[in-house]
């Protein structure tokens, strides 16, 4: 699957936004920290925060199939 651009500023692409989710970003804040996302135009935002929002749903419903330590 190819990576698609989210933000064109700091060359974050959705896999770089998904992985974030996987190793437990949440917030978009978080995001930001991390990759820099959406902080110069803002253009970017709202399509930023969508895909974070379903990498994350997606991250808790895999982690939900996994059986809890005894």
């Amino acid at each position: 699957m190819r990576a698609m651009y989210i933000c064109m500023c700091n060359a974050v692409t959705d896999h770089a936004i998904r992985r974030a989710a996987a190793e437990g970003v949440e917030s978009f804040s978080e995001l930001q920290a991390r990759t820099g996302c959406s902080d110069c135009c803002g253009a970017c935002e709202s399509e930023a925060r969508q895909c974070l929002r379903e990498a994350v749903a997606e991250t808790r419903s895999v982690l939900s199939f996994l059986p809890t330590p005894a």
